[in-house]
């Protein structure tokens, strides 16, 4: 979950809305690649979630990242909630889920990079405390009431609103894990079809990452739970955008769909005002129920687009949302593969191609079947196996035209970064297909072997 926006003034004309999106636009030299993910924290000797507070907690992990590994800290209420460095954050998602923000980099050798180095420093602090971390896309065992609550003003206000607007938001909150990248673009017409390719290919996505086949300590019927559980979250600000796909989208009709969006909370000198499912339009007329007589500034704009959660959003630049959190290897496949697919032009053309004659209907089936059956999906003449390998073939070309170098030049592009993926579409397997296995296979039903076999 985001962290608190800063730097908007005063918000006097309704064409800043779209203008604060628009001046995301970068010149291809200028655009990066941030990688974000999230996992799970657990006891090792109980296997229990981790408080928030204690000997063997959340805390103690931040305080020895930020101790022992030159983080600085981020303070909320006199409480440290996240650390920052180097342009990254370490962030608490509800649940006690660890994030790593990343920083905005050239290259997926980079972004590697540092997934792999917060990885070694977190477990060099885990060890001191007796605390593991696994990468999944859902909690396999932990029931509702195990999970921590962490004390962000944020999460308090969206656990009561989640009850009253869908039934798995709460389960969003404390119960699952992500990876997703973000990504620039260069114009309004760029960022159009960007976001229609990305809403499209995210139920590939989903398929190739999908993690998490396991619920309150037993199969659930799908390859990514995560995924399931998104879709009865809250209809007002998830899904596929359908009218991201109709003729004249742009900055201003993404901001339009973003106002009537209900909100969450206005920011106040370190403080979450309640203005649960309160209308941003109003905001803008000085008519807000909580801030009676106040007008929004761009930070509240801003902070108003970090609550809203399709597949895909767009703010200063563009997120893909629809992976579930994983192992170490496909923490760097993510964003190889929609660089690969969004960083060059002839393979953003080409997977364009791919989906501009699917429907909304399509989309959404695609999506649901996704989180079902992952690569056995089946949508009408769409078999989710072969368009997967057609899409990393994209992200492969794309990569390869790239051409970044890492290793001192030794490595010549960034497309080993997809060896996972391309395993997957290989062996018609992904990580919830091999946990099921072993499920079934030599642990014998025994889902407590997860842990040591699958944390970092």
């Amino acid at each position: 979950m985001s962290i608190p926006q800063s730097g908007g003034g005063p918000i006097e004309h309704h064409s800043q809305l779209a203008g604060y999106l628009e001046s995301g636009c970068k010149p291809q030299e200028d655009w990066r690649i941030g990688t974000e993910h999230e996992k799970f924290g657990y006891c090792r000797d109980t296997l229990a979630p981790i408080p928030f507070e204690g000997e063997r907690s959340i805390l103690a992990v931040l305080e020895g990242l930020r101790d022992g590994h030159g983080w600085a800290p981020i303070e909320e209420a006199g409480k440290l909630i996240g650390l920052e460095k180097d342009g990254a954050n370490v962030s608490l998602e509800p649940g006690g889920q660890l994030e790593l923000s990343g920083a905005p980099l050239e290259t997926i050798h980079e972004t590697c990079d540092e997934v792999n180095a917060h990885l070694r420093d977190v477990k060099d602090i885990a060890d001191k405390v007796g605390v593991g971390f696994i990468g999944l896309g859902a909690a396999p065992q932990w029931t509702h009431d195990q999970m921590p609550m962490m004390p962000k003003g944020r999460y308090k206000l969206m656990d009561a609103y989640m009850q009253k607007v869908g039934t798995m938001g709460q389960a969003m909150m404390r119960r699952t894990c992500t990876v997703q990248v973000n990504l620039d673009f260069s114009s309004e017409t760029d960022m159009v079809k960007k976001l229609r390719v990305a809403l499209a290919l995210q139920p590939v996505a989903t398929a190739l990452f999908a993690n998490s086949p396991f619920f309150e300590g037993q199969p659930n019927g799908h390859k990514s739970w995560r995924s399931r559980v998104w879709r009865d979250l809250d209809a007002d600000r998830t899904g596929m955008l359908p009218f991201v796909f109709e003729d004249g989208f742009g900055f201003e009709a993404y901001a339009e769909y973003a106002l009537d969006v209900p909100m969450y909370f206005v920011y106040r000198d370190g403080e979450y005002i309640d203005a649960l499912g309160m209308s941003f339009r109003d905001f803008l007329k000085g008519e807000l129920p909580a801030l009676p007589g106040e007008k929004p500034t761009l930070s509240d704009w801003a902070d108003h687009l970090t609550t809203i959660f399709p597949e895909a959003r767009i703010k200063k630049f563009m997120e893909m949302r629809g992976a579930d959190g994983g192992p170490w290897r496909r923490l760097c496949a993510l964003p190889a593969f929609w660089v690969g697919i969004m960083y060059d032009q002839s393979s953003l053309d080409a997977a364009w191609d791919l989906v501009k004659g699917w429907d909304a209907s399509t989309r959404e089936a695609m999506r649901i079947a996704a989180s079902e059956s992952a690569l056995d999906a089946r949508v009408d003449h769409i078999h989710m196996h072969n368009l997967a390998r057609e899409v990393l073939d994209i992200s492969e070309a794309g990569l390869r035209a790239r051409a970044r170098s890492g290793a001192g030049g030794l490595v010549p592009d960034e497309t080993h970064f997809l060896n996972a993926l391309r395993e997957s579409v290989d062996s018609g397997k992904v990580p919830a297909d091999e946990l099921l296995d072993r499920y079934h296979g030599e642990w014998n039903g025994d889902l407590d072997r997860i842990y040591p076999e699958y944390s970092y």
